[in-house]
C-alpha cells in the first residue's frame, strides 16, 4: 500500500517537531515560535496549545497521561501541567554540569524518562558543559522528584529514542553528520538492573556522490513492533522518507514524503492507521496506512 500525504497543518516556518497523539488530536512542537500546537482531525482546526516552551522539540506522555517535552533552550525535561499553563522542569544537572539540549523522550511503564542530549546551542542556551553527548535518563524516586544519570558512553550524537513494547530493548538513532562519521539505527538491549548492554546496529545510512545521507530523526511503533522512521533528505541518498524497519532491523517498506526533511512522526485517529508527520518546513502531514500504531497511552 503506498502512503499519499496530505498536508493538514502548515507550513509555519522552521521546524515542527515532536507530534504525539493525545486520544483525540495531535499535538507537535513549531520550535523555533517556542509553542506546542495542536490539530484536531474531526475539525481540521489548529489551535494554540502551549506557548513560550523555549524551544521544546521532542514530547512524550507517560502512562499517566502527564505530558512530558525537551525542552532544548532551556536545557532541561520539562512536564506540561493539565491546568494548560503551567511547565514544570525536572533535574537538569549532571555532575554539577548543565546537560545539553536534549532532543527527543520516551517514558517506559515505570516512569522512566529515556533522552537523548546533543548539543546544538539552540536559542541562548549557552556554551556546552558536558564533555559527551549521550542518553541520560531520569528515575522517578517515588516522592515526585527525579534522579538523572547517563546510560551511555559509545554514542557520540544521538537523536531519535523509542522503546520496545516488551520494554526490554531502547533503539536510539546515532546521527552524527559528516563523511567520516556514523548515521545508524541502534537497539540496545535494557538490563534487569536498568543499564543498557551492547548494542545491535539495524541499519547503517552511508555516503554518495552528493555527500552523507541524513539518518534517522524521529520514530514511532505499530502494534506487530515495526520502527516506522523519520530519515532522508534531498542532499544524499534516496531522498526524504518514512522507513519501516522490523524490529531485527530489516527494511519492510520505504515511502517518499514531499519535504526537505520528515523530522517526528506518530500514528492517531479512532483506529490508529493514520500516520501523522512534522517537517523541517514546517508542516504536518498525515497518511493513511495499513499498520495499526502502538502507543501506551492513552
Amino acid at each position: 500500500m503506498s502512503w499519499d500525504f496530505e498536508l493538514v497543518a502548515g507550513p509555519y516556518g522552521g521546524t515542527t517537531e515532536g507530534a504525539v497523539w493525545d486520544g483525540e488530536a495531535v499535538i507537535f512542537s513549531h520550535i523555533p515560535a517556542s509553542r506546542l500546537l495542536r490539530y484536531d482531525p474531526r475539525t481540521g482546526e489548529t489551535t494554540e496549545y502551549f506557548t513560550n516552551v523555549n524551544h521544546v522539540n521532542g514530547l512524550c506522555f507517560d502512562v499517566s497521561g502527564n505530558l512530558f517535552g525537551c525542552q532544548q533552550g532551556g536545557r532541561r525535561i520539562v512536564r506540561f501541567e493539565k491546568d494548560g499553563q503551567t511547565i514544570t522542569s525536572l533535574p537538569h544537572m549532571l555532575d554539577g554540569k548543565r546537560h545539553n539540549n536534549p532532543n527527543d523522550l520516551v517514558v517506559d511503564r515505570s516512569g522512566r524518562i529515556w533522552f537523548t542530549d546533543p548539543y546544538s546551542g539552540i536559542g541562548d542556551s549557552g556554551p556546552q558543559e558536558l564533555d559527551h553527548m549521550s542518553v541520560l535518563r531520569l528515575d522517578p524516586t517515588g516522592d515526585g522528584d527525579y534522579e538523572l544519570s547517563r546510560v551511555t558512553t559509545d554514542i557520540s550524537r544521538p537523536n531519535g529514542v523509542i522503546i520496545s513494547r516488551d520494554q526490554k530493548t531502547l533503539y536510539v538513532a546515532q546521527s552524527d553528520y559528516g563523511l567520516d562519521r556514523l548515521r545508524e539505527l541502534r537497539a540496545y538491549p535494557i538490563n534487569d538492573d536498568g543499564s543498557l548492554g551492547q548494542y545491535e546496529t539495524l541499519h547503517t545510512f552511508g555516503v554518495d556522490h552528493r555527500g552523507a545521507q541524513r539518518g534517522v530523526d524521529g520514530m514511532t511503533l505499530d502494534t506487530d513492533g515495526n520502527i516506522i522512521a523519520c530519515a532522508g533528505w534531498e542532499s544524499g541518498g534516496p531522498g526524504p522518507m518514512i522507513y519501516v524497519f522490523s524490529p531485527e532491523g530489516r527494511v519492510l517498506e520505504t515511502h517518499p514524503i514531499r519535504a526537505e526533511r520528515a523530522t517526528n512522526c506518530c500514528f492517531g485517529d479512532a483506529d490508529m492507521k493514520t500516520l501523522y508527520v512534522t517537517t523541517g518546513g514546517g508542516h504536518l502531514f498525515r497518511a493513511r496506512t495499513d499498520h495499526t500504531g502502538w502507543i501506551m497511552w492513552p
